[in-house]
């Protein structure tokens, strides 16, 4: 029996449908969500990653699932179900996406509207980047990765 399929959406019904299960945030609220325990996670690949949020965990998009998911042997310290995820990509279409994907796990999570881009034209504080502050690291034995 084959699957049906479904209607073509293109990227933008993709990012449309992604967007409407949940609210995006400015740069600036991202920061003051930080501010209260909100982690933001930034899932761009190193070459992208000239500059970086003071503080963000780094987990490329690859992994992002894996180390969000409370119940995954391959998460990340911060991995509780009560915490709140921020996810930043370089202009905020990607970080989408991604957000719509870890909603799907049953988290709390949003992403910045126009991303890092967004961020520096707001002012906010960046750090020259590639960094290994604050991230996460995945080796070829753990779990979860492809």
């Amino acid at each position: 029996m084959t699957a049906a399929v479904s209607t073509p959406l293109g990227v933008d019904g993709l990012l449309a449908e992604a967007r409407s299960t949940y609210q995006r945030v400015t740069a600036d609220e991202a920061k003051q969500a930080s501010a209260a325990g909100a982690v933001i996670v930034d899932i761009r690949p190193a070459w992208l990653r000239t500059e970086e949020i003071p503080g963000a965990l780094i987990i490329e998009r690859n992994h992002l699932e894996w180390r969000l998911d409370p119940g995954s042997s391959a998460r990340v310290e911060q991995a509780t179900a009560d915490q709140r995820w921020i996810i930043v990509c370089q202009e905020g279409y990607a970080s989408s996406l991604a957000a719509e994907s870890v909603r799907r796990l049953g988290l709390d999570v949003t992403d910045v509207v126009g991303g890092i881009a967004a961020w520096r034209e707001a002012g906010l504080d960046l750090v020259i980047g590639p960094t290994d502050v604050g991230r996460f690291v995945a080796s070829e034995s753990e779990g979860g990765t492809s």
